[in-house]
């Protein structure tokens, strides 16, 4: 389902991404670049990251994969099965997006929060062990791992320190929680310093992940990297 009723602004296609910036202008520093889940658009997330973020900058994007009414960031082979390929060449594409987008857009990546869902959690995760020093600040919500061994085995050595990840998985998720641990270790195997959360709730997301990513976005870590 598409976002109803969201922040006006147009869809820019002048980089490898449709995206929407809104929120632009001002002094305002705090960013949230969003990826949305598979089979609807970037529209979605806005509702939430205002919840979260009300005076943020937010890069909405859009995945070029299609998918049922809506988009994806790569193909899947089966619902936790993914095709490698299209993660390599994906995540490639969204790290010269992002750093093209803030660059354009006056923006700082360092101080920028990647916030993704299901799919769109499974780029940023990718991102940050494929192509590190990119996400310095990653809220994966109902993410699980998605890249095989053989791909891991030729990713650069990705240190992760200094970067932060929250992940909150559904106890009630049963097809995507149970892989949640899996990325907490691998994150935190790079030196990622992981808050781990797992709430009463489904695939489905809402105000408890709002709340949850709101209250650690501003707590002490996030304070000392600004």
């Amino acid at each position: 389902m598409m976002g109803d009723s969201v922040e006006n602004g147009p869809l820019l296609m002048d980089l490898a991404f449709p995206y929407r910036l809104l929120g632009a202008g001002g002094s305002r520093r705090e960013c949230l670049f969003l990826l949305h889940g598979s089979g609807v658009d970037e529209t979605t997330l806005v509702p939430l990251a205002r919840q979260i973020a009300p005076d943020a900058v937010l890069i909405a994007a859009r995945g070029r994969i299609p998918h049922e009414d809506g988009f994806r960031w790569f193909e899947r082979i089966t619902p936790t099965r993914f095709e490698q390929e299209s993660i390599l060449a994906e995540t490639a594409a969204f790290a010269a997006f992002a750093g093209e987008a803030a660059k354009r857009h006056g923006l700082d990546l360092a101080r920028a929060t990647f916030l993704g869902y299901s799919n769109g959690a499974n780029l940023v995760s990718s991102l940050m062990l494929l192509h590190p020093g990119i996400v310095r600040g990653a809220a994966l919500l109902r993410p699980m791992p998605v890249l095989e061994m053989p791909v891991l085995d030729q990713a650069p050595a990705a240190t992760l320190i200094g970067t932060r990840a929250l992940i909150i998985a559904g106890a009630a998720d049963e097809t995507y929680g149970p892989f949640a641990p899996a990325l907490v270790m691998l994150l935190s195997r790079h030196g990622s310093e992981i808050d781990a959360r797992i709430i009463p709730s489904g695939h489905e997301i809402g105000d408890p992940d709002a709340a949850i990513v709101r209250q650690w976005l501003v707590g002490p870590a996030a304070i000392q990297r600004s």
